[in-house]
């Protein structure tokens, strides 16, 4: 119970007070951070060790699969009973996933452990966003994305450096095990640091049958993606079976949406016009993203011929390239009126950046490659924070756990969803068995004419995934942004 009066409860926290609550948070992040790079590297050698590459997208989907599902009940959960108990049970889920993982014997042990994973780590950014959203008003909040800045240029560097180093020279299971005292360490700050956060308790109730019917509906959606073109024809009748139960799923989300009492995603918020946009651009945003830094190290290793230490390296552009991006439109945004248009061009820029990847998916330098990578990342990058402070911005603040967690449960749909079909390009399109792809990265042999001319339409997609995101970015409201936390204008 905060011992402090009502008054002072509720009176704004010194800069000083900030910053110690935002370090406790940035740990927090970092841990969830540095593991979503961290085995983007590692995820050949864990392929070829188990002998199984189709089930490697699944080491990611997973993951992406139960955080999607947590998200939204995790911003409710923080809504009810405040931001620290519920960031400390993720933690807690997080490392014996972790756990979990480092100890896999096989791909199934390994994917399960990913998942249970998943659900600690979707509530840590999901929960992080809820913090600042609770204590940082939206034309303020550049202000301290330079902290946020440290946590991803940490990870987006050190995690595929890491990942590629223990898989190539150590043992892949240490990307697992270095979560649990970065875990307990992440869980003593944090503690302690949001015992300064005030209060925000508002009734919510939790939508687990909404909850359970998206979580199957993703599931039959990605067993199609990862089963088409390898298991069965995708024109035969289990594949053709699992989209229409797909699609018969998401009608059932539809109608418990339009029909609960306070559903998984309440109407309400979903009626706000900068929701209804800017969360689709999120999403074909942080999906590309998410299946560009699963996908890249397999074309850098398979394609052009790197080590695992190696791709670790040349995968560092992409992701520090969101580092830039999303660093630099957080701290403009708040001084500019017309911040739509950094994202705008941004995307613009990356669609580009594939678009000479998608012409020459082979014979390129390493350095262009690297050069395309980085301006992809940045342009990515710019969407990130302008959708989410939008959306915050848009909402009252009852509301603010609820609406951050419907951004981060479709950036997470979006990651699941492309990773898998980027996934299925690559083995359905390469022509090449998954076991002739193992042992091709195994005795680095030389024929990858194939394998390159998937990754083209890989790079295709990508570049039409961000077009999604850029007609949803033109539609999205430019409301302008709240200097204090005055409840946000009811949706017209």
């Amino acid at each position: 119970m905060d011992a402090r009066s009502p008054e002072a409860a509720h009176a704004p926290l010194a800069h000083a007070e900030i910053r110690v609550i935002v370090t406790g948070v940035m740990v927090a992040m970092f841990l969830s951070a540095l593991d979503q790079t961290i085995i983007a590297t590692a995820l050949p050698t864990i392929g070829a060790q188990f002998g199984d590459l189709e089930g490697l997208s699944w080491v990611v989907t997973a993951y992406l699969l139960t955080g999607t599902a947590v998200t939204p009940l995790v911003g409710k959960l923080a809504d009810i009973h405040g931001p620290r108990p519920v960031l400390m049970g993720a933690i807690a889920l997080f490392l014996v996933g972790s756990v979990l993982c480092a100890l896999a014997p096989g791909m199934n042990w390994l994917i399960i452990g990913r998942a249970v994973q998943g659900v600690g780590g979707g509530g840590l950014i999901a929960l992080a966003q809820t913090i600042i959203g609770l204590l940082i008003a939206p034309r303020e909040r550049g202000r301290y994305q330079g902290y946020f800045a440290i946590v991803f240029i940490t990870s987006s560097i050190a995690g595929p450096i890491l990942g590629g180093f223990f898989a190539e020279h150590l043992h892949w299971s240490l990307i697992f095990w270095i979560n649990v005292p970065l875990g307990l360490v992440a869980a003593a700050m944090s503690y302690r640091a949001l015992r300064r956060l005030p209060a925000h308790h508002h009734p919510h109730r939790l939508d687990i049958l909404g909850a359970a019917l998206m979580c199957a509906a993703t599931v039959a959606l990605l067993l199609a993606l990862s089963w088409g073109g390898t298991h069965f024809r995708w024109l035969s009748l289990p594949i053709l079976g699992l989209l229409t139960l797909s699609v018969l799923l998401w009608v059932g989300f539809g109608l418990r949406v339009a029909t609960a009492s306070e559903p998984l995603m309440p109407v309400s918020i979903l009626a706000n016009q900068v929701v209804r946009t800017g969360v689709p651009a999120a999403a074909f945003a942080m999906g590309t993203l998410v299946g560009l830094s699963i996908q890249m190290p397999l074309y850098l290793e398979g394609v052009m011929g790197l080590t695992a230490s190696e791709s670790g390296v040349a995968l560092i552009p992409l992701m520090a390239g969101v580092v830039v991006g999303a660093t630099g439109a957080g701290k403009v945004m708040g001084s500019v009126t017309h911040y739509k248009r950094l994202p705008l061009v941004g995307l613009v820029a990356s669609m580009a950046a594939l678009g000479v990847l998608a012409f020459w998916p082979l014979g390129l330098p390493v350095l262009v490659v690297g050069l395309a990578m980085g301006v992809t990342g940045i342009g990515l990058g710019t969407v990130l924070p302008v959708s989410t402070v939008a959306i915050q911005n848009a909402v009252p603040l009852p509301q603010m756990g609820t609406a951050t967690g419907v951004v981060n449960l479709f950036r997470s749909l979006g990651g699941a969803v492309l990773t898998a079909g980027f996934g299925a390009i690559v083995i359905g399109m390469s022509g090449i068995e998954a076991s002739a792809l193992l042992e091709r990265l195994l005795e680095g042999r030389a024929q990858v004419a194939p394998l390159a001319d998937a990754f083209r339409w890989v790079f295709v997609a990508a570049a039409a995934s961000l077009a999604v995101s850029l007609v949803a970015m033109i539609a999205m409201e430019e409301r302008p942004l709240r200097s204090g936390h005055a409840p946000a204008p009811l949706p017209e």
